[in-house]
């Protein structure tokens, strides 16, 4: 048996992998990157390590579907996915941050909300992709250098304010006129749009929740 105590950031006994997974589920943003780093100094392979953060948000998701957490806890869990990355990503090798599968995700021009962007991006990670993120309040040329420059497969734009939408169709023109639209998916999110508008704005799907944009992004990519 592995006893493990708590003294806020100080963890005493070896850390597990399971124990790991339980830091993430039960939030524990203060602790978490010490588990994380002992798993490290142990020898474990950092794959391992991702992989336990990955069921931990997989087991976010699931409470979160049956209505056990809210968004209060999905930051949570999002800020301790990022406490721990921190830790993790200098030990992990290009490939296995998802270096062929790069995602490029913004908040809009006009708007400076990033909490429902940072939980994506969270999420994201711990599906192994890697993630270029610009921010908010992001214009089209920014997002077109962007995409440029990197070879990203989807776009995931955020839009929380509707004066703000319209900004969505602004990036679809100038990735067109850029000649590089077809080269990737368009997946937007945010309170003032649905699936509809987000079609009339030009982009290729829409997801309510940062639980279905992972899903999503998922299903774009194996169609890109």
């Amino acid at each position: 048996m592995v006893i493990v105590f708590s003294f806020g950031n100080l963890w005493c006994g070896k850390m597990t992998l399971e124990s790991i997974r339980k830091l993430l589920v039960d939030l524990a943003v203060d602790d978490i990157s010490d588990a994380v780093q002992t798993e490290l100094d142990a020898g474990t392979d950092p794959k391992d390590i991702l992989s336990a953060l990955t069921k931990g948000m997989d087991e976010v998701g699931r409470l979160y579907e049956k209505m056990e957490y809210y968004l209060t806890e999905l930051i949570l869990a999002g800020e301790t996915m990022k406490e721990a990355i921190k830790v993790l990503q200098p030990r992990l090798k290009s490939g296995e941050k998802g270096e062929n599968q790069t995602i490029i995700i913004a908040t809009v021009k006009g708007d400076n909300h990033d909490i429902g962007k940072n939980i994506l991006a969270s999420m994201l990670m711990t599906s192994g992709f890697n993630i270029i993120d610009l921010g908010t309040n992001v214009d089209e040329k920014r997002i077109v250098k962007a995409v440029k420059e990197s070879g990203a497969k989807v776009l995931a734009l955020s839009s929380l304010l509707s004066m703000t939408a319209p900004e969505i169709a602004v990036i679809d023109k100038a990735l067109k006129d850029a000649g590089i639209r077809k080269k990737i998916k368009m997946i937007v999110g945010g309170a003032p749009l649905n699936m509809e508008l987000a079609k009339k704005l030009g982009a290729d799907d829409y997801a309510d929740d940062a639980i279905v944009g992972v899903k999503h992004i998922k299903q774009l990519m194996s169609f890109g």
